[in-house]
């Protein structure tokens, strides 16, 4: 056979076999010289298996990431306490996605600005607001995609429920980043809240409980004596307050009454709450909404909002009675 090992075979002790060389002739006359240890040959017999088709087969190696699970916490993915992310420590494309989230989450949005902005409102600290819809965005561009998924995912809206085509988007931009976010849409009614008996009660409470207590205290040396008068307030404990400010579910009236804007979202980076930017925003959307004029109280509505989206509508319209609509009043 041509190309197998001809030579005499010579044992060393300790040692493999060794073929002496020797040249052979092939089928097409060529002289081959083949040297091969059997212990080599036996390893590539190993190595090679005959597959159904009669051609040899390579075995490769693969490899796998594997880690000990020791029963430690939070075992394949960490959830920021801040920004809610899941992520996995230690992964290097885990660690810097969530960086850039965590900063956007807490510091805005970066913005740089566009050509053609529509500023629709400036103010002394050089914080503006622009109006963003489907007209003028050019098919909502990817900034504001990218601030609608933040107050997607931070308000509960399922991914890309929030936006539709007659939203109008203020975003309020500071210090080159958007820190306010507020969508409004077109609706045609809305419902009253029923105040709650705890709201409804809550001045009363205040009042009951703001009552002055005077105490008395002399000290006398000799003939002179001082006199000093302590007053206390008596205020409302902080549960009290709490169950004033978030009572439990919301309930409306059965009744529809005519409305012309909805304010669907409104978002302020956690950095630059309690600093009025929800409001300047709302008061923005209702001089601009429509161009009929300003918006009355009566003429907005809120969607279903949360504890802290409750809290700025009653501070807003300066009533628990406000305004709120559902996808059928749209």
């Amino acid at each position: 056979m041509a190309g197998s090992c001809l030579g005499v075979g010579t044992r060393v002790k300790g040692k493999a076999r060794i073929c002496s060389p020797r040249s052979v002739r092939s089928s097409s006359g060529r002289k081959l010289t083949q040297i091969r240890t059997v212990a080599a040959a036996k390893g590539t017999a190993e190595a090679k298996r005959k597959s159904s088709g009669g051609e040899l087969v390579s075995k490769k190696r693969s490899y796998a990431q594997f880690h000990l699970e020791l029963g430690q916490p939070d075992f394949v993915l960490h959830t920021c306490s801040v920004c809610s992310m899941m992520y996995a420590r230690g992964n290097d494309n885990d660690e810097k996605v969530h960086k850039a989230y965590h900063k956007n989450y807490f510091e805005g949005v970066p913005f740089k600005g566009w050509r053609n902005e529509a500023v629709i409102a400036r103010s002394e600290s050089r914080d503006r607001v622009i109006l963003a819809t489907d007209e003028n965005s050019c098919m909502w561009n990817s900034k504001v995609k990218e601030v609608i998924t933040v107050v997607e995912k931070e308000l509960g809206f399922a991914e890309g429920k929030l936006l539709h085509k007659l939203c109008k988007v203020y975003l309020y931009i500071s210090v080159q980043r958007i820190v306010g976010c507020l969508v409004t849409e077109p609706i045609k009614t809305a419902h009253r809240v029923i105040p709650s008996s705890t709201e409804e009660s809550h001045s009363d409470l205040l009042a009951n409980n703001t009552e002055l207590r005077k105490t008395d205290h002399t000290l006398e040396f000799g003939k002179i004596s001082f006199k000093r008068e302590i007053i206390k307030r008596n205020t409302p404990s902080v549960k009290n307050k709490e169950e004033c400010r978030d009572p439990g579910a919301i309930i409306c009236e059965k009744a529809a009454v005519p409305a012309l804007c909805g304010f669907r979202a409104i978002w302020v980076v956690t950095s630059r709450r309690r600093k009025r930017i929800g409001s300047k925003l709302m008061d923005v959307a209702r001089k601009t909404f429509c161009e009929a004029g300003t918006l009355g109280i009566s003429h907005f509505a809120f969607s279903p909002p949360t504890s802290s989206g409750k809290a700025l509508a009653c501070s807003y319209c300066k009533t628990s009675a406000f305004l709120v609509y559902k996808d059928g009043d749209v």
